[in-house]
């Protein structure tokens, strides 16, 4: 896994829309939550999707946006987001293409780990972390790089 300090890899991939999109153009909205997924519908990834999903106001509110990215196709997202209300893009990687550039493949090429990175508009990785099996600790980076924002604003 890509650690805090290093430069963010660039990737073009497709959105739950089917629309290209790359790092460099999400990062143009301000700095990005960028967490890798094993996929759509299973029970862990289903609950970190919907514990984003409850604090995405929050996200919003300093100035951050989030993105997931796993390898399901596009239709697969669209009825992932659509099941649970999801309000944030989530990216197809087929072929792994970001997974590899962030070091979060599954052992022996199976699967992907469960990371989370937060990307300054720069293409910094801020910080980092994974954990594929403890979901809540994503939860808690997140609400731990919303509320380093909030105290930034507020200074």
């Amino acid at each position: 896994m890509l650690e805090a300090g290093a430069k963010a890899p660039e990737f073009a991939l497709n959105t739950h829309e089917g629309i290209e999109t790359s790092l460099s153009e999400l990062l143009q909205n301000g700095p990005l939550i960028l967490y890798f997924y094993p996929a759509d519908f299973t029970p862990g990834c289903t609950k970190e999707a919907c514990s984003i999903r409850d604090i995405h106001k929050d996200i919003q509110s300093v100035g951050l946006q989030v993105v997931g990215v796993s390898p399901q196709d596009e239709d697969s997202h669209t009825r992932f987001r659509e099941e649970h209300n999801l309000p944030f893009i989530l990216l197809s990687d087929p072929k792994k293409i970001a997974i590899k550039k962030y070091d979060v493949d599954g052992p022996f090429g199976v699967g992907v780990r469960r990371a989370t990175f937060l990307i300054s508009q720069d293409r910094k990785i801020k910080d980092a972390i994974m954990a594929d099996i403890f979901v809540g600790q994503h939860e808690e980076f997140i609400k731990k790089a919303v509320k380093l924002r909030e105290t930034a604003e507020s200074s």
